[in-house]
Parts: structure tokens; sequence; C-alpha cells
């Protein structure tokens, strides 16, 4: 591994590159402060770019996030990490001593995004991106609107058969690429690391994994957006059909002393949002949507309505017990707490509405709640790092952040 020991001074570190971290750092950066934005993975972005739409507007997050990768790009005071993760905190509010450790794309900037490599790579590799959905070579382009616009090689796959610099006509591939290490002195320290879905395997009686026609709702995103594995025709992985009757399990894993015991805030609306998906493509789609309580306060209780207001769409108040599977699909079993009776809801497509786990960050000197959220201290956590919460509330979190890191 390269190490460079000379530390450079720098205003504010944000560790997270999604729209928290994104938003943090431009706000930082446009006072004229120098800021260093680490990301962990090969793309700016985070969960944003997963999405398909937000609600309530229903408008898809291309434009919005465009708009601040462009003026990212445009701006000198911001220096981007990909592939990066912090080794190593010492000091104190004021006077931090951060060194960043980067690892290898194995592409450099003459890369052109061309695909000449990706097409005579013989590897294959899961899809991250989409959740598993697809596979990709190991050598791939992260996604259509990745930042940076740039092939990188999974080092964990890739057999360096040299095929893909054969191919290359720029030299943008190099295959003996190392890691590399730098130190920063900086007095703020910003965390928007975000979060990452809850492991709906880990519920026994919610049977993800075991049929196939049981997905979790960022799958759910991704199989709806344009540029996701079906190009956003919502199609169920067991035959590719377009599903007719879909349920939704709220608060899989949420609310749960078993699992997570805190509401994530968004999976009501979410699952919302979801099922407007589903009844604009199918027309005759019948949507069920089981839930604990219904959680939409403020502004976002008319967009409950509008979505309840659907005669194809039913909400029942209960947990779900068990699903099975017979000919006809599946079925979602569980208790209507307002009726007093057991039902049986017939399905073609499940969707577990999963809790958000904060992702955490290593090696920083935190102060963590019982939830593994960051409390606020001398380091700023923002966004999820903090609690559960939607886009918007993020954006105006990650302004207030920047706000605090400036005045040091």
């Amino acid at each position: 591994m390269i190490r460079m020991n000379r530390p450079k001074q720098v205003d504010v570190l944000v560790i997270g590159g999604g729209i928290a971290g994104i938003t943090t750092s431009l706000e930082a950066s446009e006072t004229g402060r120098k800021v260093v934005l680490v990301e962990r993975n090969p793309y700016l972005g985070g969960r944003v770019t997963q999405m398909n739409k937000y609600f309530p507007k229903l408008c898809p997050p291309i434009c919005g996030l465009e708009m601040n990768l462009r003026r990212i790009r445009s701006n000198p005071n911001i220096e981007v990490l990909t592939l990066s993760k912090i080794e190593k905190v010492q000091g104190k509010k004021g006077g931090y001593e951060v060194t960043i450790k980067q690892d290898p794309r194995f592409t450099n900037d003459n890369c052109t995004a061309c695909g000449a490599c990706e097409r005579v790579c013989p590897v294959e590799r899961s899809d991250e991106f989409n959740f598993g959905l697809t596979k990709t070579k190991a050598i791939y382009l992260p996604h259509q609107m990745s930042h940076p616009m740039q092939y990188v090689i999974d080092g964990n796959s890739c057999v360096k058969c040299g095929a893909c610099v054969e191919a290359c006509k720029y030299g943008a591939i190099d295959l003996e690429m190392e890691a590399k290490s730098q130190t920063i002195r900086v007095p703020s320290i910003v965390v928007a690391t975000g979060w990452k879905p809850y492991d709906a395997s880990r519920i026994d009686n919610l049977k993800y994994g075991v049929y196939k026609d049981i997905v979790t709702n960022m799958q759910f995103e991704r199989m709806s957006a344009v540029n996701g594995p079906t190009n956003g025709k919502i199609l169920r992985p067991s035959d590719n059909k377009e599903p007719e009757r879909i349920v939704f399990v709220q608060c899989a894993g949420s609310r749960d002393e078993n699992h997570l015991p805190y509401c994530s805030a968004v999976c009501c609306l979410a699952s919302m949002k979801q099922a407007t998906y589903i009844r604009e493509q199918n027309p005759n789609s019948k949507v069920t949507i089981f839930y604990i309580d219904i959680r939409a306060l403020g502004r976002y209780e008319d967009f409950y309505n509008k979505v309840s207001s659907d005669g194809n769409v039913t909400f029942i108040k209960g947990k779900v017990a068990d699903i099975t599977e017979d000919k006809d699909g599946l079925v979602v079993s569980a208790e209507d707490i307002l009726s007093g009776k057991k039902t049986h809801q017939k399905a073609d497509l499940v969707v577990l509405a999963c809790g958000m786990v904060p992702e955490g960050c290593e090696n920083l000197p935190l102060l963590i709640d019982e939830y593994g959220f960051m409390i606020p201290g001398d380091i700023y956590p923002v966004g999820v790092a903090k609690r559960p919460m939607e886009v918007a509330g993020t954006t105006q979190d990650a302004t207030a952040a920047a706000l605090l890191a400036i005045q040091k």
C-alpha cells in the first residue's frame, strides 16, 4: 500500500456520500470552506440512487441528484474520495488528524465508460446495486448515473486475465493499482453514513429467501425503477409474469423486540408509494397492506388519504403471522385486528417493508445510543446516522450540520 504521510489542512470532513453527505458538503463548501467527502462505495448518491420515486410528489430522484452532482463537479472546494474509509482519528474538535484509506479502482481518469472492457470480461458477480436481482461483470459501471462516470473492478472477483486491458483503447485499466493512504488535519467532522435494510432472512415467519416471490421493499424499488433489472416493468421473480395480487407487509423487523425495537419512520409511506407503482402499471391489480399502525405525520396525511381512497388498495390492521405457498401462489396469514378474524390473503408477490439499520462508522470516537444511532457531540451525525428519516428531512438536517461544521 502506498502511504503519503504529509497531512494537509481542510475545513470539514464529511464521511458518507449519500444525499446527507452530498448536501452537507455542498452547503459547507459554497461558503468557501475546503471539504473532503469520503465514500466507501465507488460512486456518490447512496440509497437515493437506488430509488424509483420520492413521496409524496412521486417524482424521480434523477433530476435533483444530477443537479447536486453537477454542483460537485464544478466546485473546486470539494475533494471526493470514493472507495474510501476512515483508518484512524486522533485529536479533538478543532484539531482532528484523520487517516483515510482509499482502495484501488483499477481504472484511471482515461476511462470513457465505453463498456468495451465489460463486454470481454469472463467473470460475473452479484450486483449489490440491484440487491442481488442481477449480475454484473467483475469490471462494471456501478449504475447509469454513476459519479464518477468510470468503471471499477471488483478485486475480490477479478481473476486478472487481462482481457479488459487488451480491450481498452485508452489505457484506462491498471490491474496493479494499489491502495493508498493520506492524512488530513480538520477541525470539524460530519458523519453521514446512512442506513442499510434490515436482513429479512432473520425474520423466520416471513419466509424471505424461502420463496422467490417474497422481496424486500428496496428490491421492489429497484424492480420498479427504469434503470432497474427489468427497466421499470414490475415482474415477479419466479416466472417474470406481471403480478396482480400484491401484499405489503409493514414493520418487517421494526417495532419488534427480537429484531428492531424502534419504528423506522418511513416504511408506511414507502409502501404506499410503491402501491402506486403497481396501480399505475396494472389497473387490474389489487394491493393489500398489512400494518400495525399507519405513520403518516404532518403533510404526509394527505398522501395517505390519496392512496387509501383507491378502491383497489386495502389496508388491514394486523401483524402477519406466516406466509405459505400453494398451487395458486403465496398465502399471507394474519389476524385482522379490527374485525377480530383471521385472514388468508392470496398473493402473486409479497413485499416486506424492512426497517432502517444505521450503517455505523468504525474508528471514530462516537456516542452511540442503544439502537446503534449516533448521538450528536463533538462529531456531528446527520440524517439516518442519527435517526430514521425521509429524504426531505435528511437534506434539512444536512444543512443544519453544515452550519455547525463551518463554525469549528
